[in-house]
């Protein structure tokens, strides 16, 4: 039988890894490398985008809220509404550096960043 990874409404969690990101002119910033579920709601909390570098090199991690990203079917990835500055000044972490997951001043730097409230309210 074979796997269905992808439908019109659903996708799964390894096939998001490698979509890229655009800003609104359509302009390619980053791409999503992983995706951070609450492991009781279910719901997903964060796209950790890579940003920067080049070919991997000098690349960092911008996590952005995902309710900030957007499918455009017709770029074939994901839309925020953000500007390249915006992204620039966004808590990030290196990309060979865990991120500080579970530590609450990170994640509210990163809502407060990104004016939304946290994922699980």
């Amino acid at each position: 039988m074979e796997k269905v990874s992808e439908t019109s409404s659903l996708i799964a969690a390894n096939k998001v890894a490698g979509t890229k990101v655009f800003n609104p002119h359509g302009e390619h910033v980053g791409e999503v490398r992983d995706v951070m579920i609450d492991k009781v709601s279910g719901k997903v909390a964060y796209a950790v985008m890579s940003f920067g570098g080049f070919l991997g090199i000098g690349e960092d991690y911008r996590p952005l809220p995902w309710s900030l990203l957007k499918y455009d079917r017709s770029l074939g990835g994901y839309v925020v509404d953000l500007s390249k500055t915006d992204l620039e000044k966004a808590p990030a972490y290196p990309a060979d550096a865990p991120a500080q997951w579970g530590d609450p001043n990170f994640e509210s730097r990163l809502n407060d960043h990104y004016g939304v409230g946290p994922y699980w309210m």
